[in-house]
């Protein structure tokens, strides 16, 4: 297990189900600290956490009093950890999808390039819905056009390290990417400000129902909810388009 006083883990949850302990337990074991920001679950997850936390010195467990959607739990996490000094989050989900052991690589390829953000782009196993998989390469697509080819692997993966700064300002700036439409804006939102992208493959796996898998995805919803993101981002995207060729030709 590797610590740092730089690179916090942060875990992001709501009604995750039991999954979340071994999630937690597995970051544990990769790296010090975790932080888990409870987005005002009412499953008992947040006492349950509590309880590892007590025991636990590179655990803490933060609770939101109400459900504010990822982004306001990530933001909350990385407004906190700047405060304490940190300059970088890897984000991972807290329902078992990611593989914690790949920690440690992410974080040292953030530690050796501390101006870039480490994306996690997916390696899909049988489990993966493949409408999920079809869906994010439109998502995917998209993100590479509003950013004037900026080179980002996957646009909706949510394991990845961010420099916590220019993302704290993004998002302060900004009133959305505060539900699920987090992890694609914040990402093409980061490119725009030329924070460069280093792609990583890293093995996901979608846990049945009967594995404890959770999933709040709501296709109607949040399906909706990107369309109005990628609308905002493609008329962002005309504005800024001459910077960003200029800076695809090394020009700026």
């Amino acid at each position: 297990m590797q610590a740092s006083s730089t690179h916090l883990v942060l875990i992001p949850s709501y009604n995750p189900g039991p999954a979340v302990y071994a999630t937690v337990a597995a970051a544990r074991a990769q790296w010090a600290p975790v932080w888990v920001v409870v987005d005002g679950s009412t499953d008992g997850s947040a006492e349950q956490l509590q309880c590892m936390a007590a025991q636990d010195d590179g655990l803490r467990v933060i609770v939101l009093p109400q459900n504010l959607g990822k982004g306001a739990a990530v933001l909350h996490g990385v407004e906190q950890a700047l405060q304490s000094g940190y300059t970088h989050v890897l984000t991972m989900d807290s329902d078992g999808q990611h593989d914690a052991s790949m920690i440690p690589s992410f974080m040292q390829q953030s530690q050796a390039d501390p101006a870039a953000m480490v994306l996690g782009v997916p390696v899909f196993d049988a489990s993966a819905p493949r409408i999920r998989v079809n869906g994010r390469k439109v998502s995917n697509g998209l993100a590479n056009i509003v950013t004037a080819g900026g080179g980002i692997g996957d646009s909706l993966f949510g394991f990845r390290v961010y420099p916590a700064r220019p993302l704290a300002e993004v998002m302060r700036r900004n009133p959305w990417m505060r539900r699920f439409d987090f992890d694609p804006e914040a990402v093409v939102r980061l490119s725009w400000r030329g924070v460069r992208p280093i792609n990583v493959p890293c093995k996901v796996r979608y846990l049945s129902e009967s594995e404890g898998g959770v999933s709040h995805f709501n296709y109607w919803r949040d399906n909706k909810l990107l369309a109005g993101m990628y609308t905002r981002l493609v008329l962002g995207s005309m504005i800024r388009l001459p910077i960003l060729i200029l800076r695809k030709l090394g020009l700026s």
